[in-house]
């Protein structure tokens, strides 16, 4: 029996998030268990006019490749990708893993090598391309939750499967009092951070992008950080986990850093190049529906009373500068004991908005 909460999100996903638009080439991405999801959004994209590309993975496929792969086979960008890139008009991501940890025991250095392959391909979508990235429910998505599956599929659908035409109103009163500042400074546990977002441009995350959606961000000047911030939430990058970070910030550069698991992978990430070592975002989650960390940052970046900081690349349109090939989202807890402050004035305080 078809699921109707799939085929809402589809036509989310299509209509609202990438806006197709007859003519359009559409490339969809995904995983082989994200079929029932990938079939709505490739139905969605005809009835829109659109032209649907579609491009469909095997969960075991990046595994053999690191496994097997020589330096120049890692190294080596993808002439028909970057093609694809340039070529079409949105690309829609749906993220449907077998086994969200079958890329742990992989060399560290080799996914940054790869990392920096894949950069001008994944620059193009990013910053010139109409993207949205979702996930499908799958068993290793609810194991990593901590769920069954029939209450992830409630969980994901609950977060996605919304009104974001009023989610783009509440973000716009919120960012309308943010882009006046200038200073931004978060106190929480082991944390007394500050940084400049002086003459850059808020971001609102409504639905456009990642669904689901809710957050404001910007890109903090490239050298104003300084203090120190301790996250309490694992952080999750190419399937490792990395837990109980703090980072020492000195002019806007991480100066210092430890972990207490994972604590080499960290480093490793840290010396991809010159600008992994500097803050590319500073965003602000505003969904509310979203209470419990997952370890997915597509949801956990999102959750209401938290703010994220990324290492690394920033994106275009708010303004920043920083160039590096990861983006690296770390989240940090302030609905306990935490505040957020603009210019000196308290803004949020254990995770609720004063504004």
């Amino acid at each position: 029996m078809k699921d109707s909460r799939v085929e809402k999100l589809a036509d989310i996903l299509v209509n609202y998030s990438a806006k197709v638009k007859k003519g359009d080439t559409v490339l969809v991405r995904g995983d082989e268990l994200g079929k029932p999801l990938i079939l709505e959004v490739y139905r969605k994209v005809i009835e829109a006019g659109g032209n649907p590309l579609t491009s469909v993975s095997f969960d075991e496929m990046n595994k053999i490749f690191y496994d097997s792969a020589s330096k120049e086979q890692l190294s080596h960008t993808s002439k028909i990708k970057l093609y694809e890139a340039k070529n079409c008009d949105a690309v829609i991501i749906v993220h449907a893993p077998a086994n969200s940890k079958s890329l742990t025991t992989v060399n560290p250095a080799k996914m940054t090598m790869r990392s920096k392959a894949n950069k001008p391909i994944s620059e193009i979508i990013v910053n010139k391309k109409r993207w949205v990235l979702t996930n499908y429910p799958t068993q290793a998505l609810a194991q990593d939750a901590e769920m069954s599956i029939e209450e992830y599929e409630d969980f994901l659908f609950n977060a996605t499967n919304l009104d974001w035409v009023k989610v783009d109103r509440e973000q716009e009163r919120i960012k309308k009092v943010i882009d006046k500042g200038r200073t931004v400074r978060i106190v929480g546990k082991n944390t007394d951070l500050t940084f400049s977002i002086k003459g850059r441009k808020g971001i609102k995350c409504s639905g456009s992008s990642n669904m689901p959606d809710g957050e404001i961000f910007y890109a903090p000047v490239e050298d104003s950080a300084n203090g120190h911030i301790y996250y309490e939430f694992p952080a999750i990058h190419g399937g490792k986990e990395v837990t109980g970070i703090h980072l020492g910030f000195e002019k806007g550069k991480v100066v210092k850093a430890t972990a207490e698991k994972n604590e080499e992978y960290l480093f490793a990430m840290l010396d991809t190049d010159k600008g992994a070592r500097y803050l590319g975002e500073f965003g602000i989650g505003t969904n509310y529906g979203i209470k419990r960390f997952t370890r997915d940052i597509l949801f956990d970046e999102k959750i209401g009373g938290t703010v994220h900081l990324a290492l690394g690349r920033s994106y275009k349109e708010s303004g920043g500068k920083n160039d590096s090939a990861i983006h690296w989202d770390m989240i940090k807890e302030l609905r306990e004991d935490g505040a957020l402050y603009l210019d000196g004035k308290r803004i949020q305080e254990n995770g609720k908005f004063l504004i």
